[in-house]
């Protein structure tokens, strides 16, 4: 297959981890291998027409790296950016090799990506970001107090939390333009890409941190001019009034309009700030919803977009 006309759109779709490695799946390489190739199918279908940059979540597999690591005693546990750089590899290469099968005749590429955060961001005193395994209660705070942890509720359990500062830049943004010219499909900020700090000398540090990957794929979206950003998760659109009775989705919107709701911030609300944050600046839509309806969303027929010109509706 060629790569896309001059005329086609530049996307950026970001993978959540949940569709990745679906809530209570056990966390085996053969599940995510499985997964991924259902995520590759469907990203393959928006390949084939437009250009293509995928941002993929890490949380389940970054925790998982990091239980791994204290679980060898005779070196220090590794730190959080280089466990991200892991993760980076570890499902890049699984993207790429099923984008591949899908796409014979193109180029995919997996880039290691360097994201700039700020040294003072208020995110370091006050973690939020779940990441790892579910626990019960009692085993959450177990491993809080033996292991230094924050822990939070999530969802139905518990979770371990780390910082989450704002990315600032991508270091390898000039990189990415080039392989997309050339005609390749770009994984990139993978599992919101690696946190690093640049010092008054310019030399960079990686931090104890995890990146928002919907908050990278949003700046690297701006950055790179796209045509549309494209949250992908495992529920259909964002809802309102989620998990009572009165729960229904949430079809169109400014980011003015969406942005006065309210979203549990440790689920459906940094999506939709860093949507609505890529239609302010930008000017262009952003769509949240299922990755198995990525392409009705292209079209304006599924998730939830959010677009300047467009006033809400439920």
């Amino acid at each position: 297959m060629p790569p896309p006309s001059d005329d086609s759109l530049l996307i950026v779709a970001a993978l959540g981890g949940n569709a990745l490695l679906r809530r209570g799946q056990p966390l085996d390489a053969d599940v995510q291998r499985e997964n991924v190739r259902g995520a590759a199918a469907v990203l393959a279908g928006l390949a084939g027409s437009h250009r293509l940059v995928i941002v993929h979540g890490n949380g389940p597999q970054i925790g998982l790296l990091a239980l791994q690591s204290e679980a060898y005693r005779d070196v220090r546990a590794y730190p959080l950016d280089v466990l991200g750089a892991e993760t980076e590899g570890m499902i890049g290469y699984l993207l790429e090799r099923e984008l591949a099968n899908a796409l014979a005749e193109r180029q995919i590429v997996a880039l290691l990506t360097q994201v700039v955060v700020d040294a003072n961001d208020p995110a370091f005193a006050a973690p939020t970001k779940p990441i790892g395994p579910m626990y019960a209660e009692e085993e959450a705070r177990r491993l809080a107090t033996a292991r230094g942890w924050v822990v939070a509720p999530d969802g139905s359990g518990w979770r371990r939390v780390v910082a989450s500062p704002h990315p600032r830049a991508i270091v390898e943004l000039e990189a990415i333009r080039i392989l997309l010219d050339a005609g390749v499909i770009v994984v990139a900020a993978g599992g919101g890409g690696i946190p690093i700090v640049v010092d008054d000398n310019g030399v960079r540090h990686g931090v104890e941190a995890v990146i928002d990957k919907d908050w990278a794929a949003a700046v690297l979206a701006d950055a790179l001019g796209a045509d549309a950003l494209l949250l992908l998760t495992d529920v259909s659109a964002v809802h309102l009034s989620w998990g009572t009775p009165h729960a229904r989705p949430l079809d169109r919107g400014s980011p003015n309009e969406i942005a006065a709701l309210r979203f549990d911030p440790g689920s459906m609300g940094p999506k939709v700030d860093a949507a609505c944050w890529f239609v302010s600046h930008s000017g262009k839509r952003a769509v949240i919803g299922a990755v198995s309806h990525a392409l009705a969303m292209l079209r304006g027929e599924a998730g939830t977009r959010i677009d300047p010109d467009i006033t809400a509706g439920a």
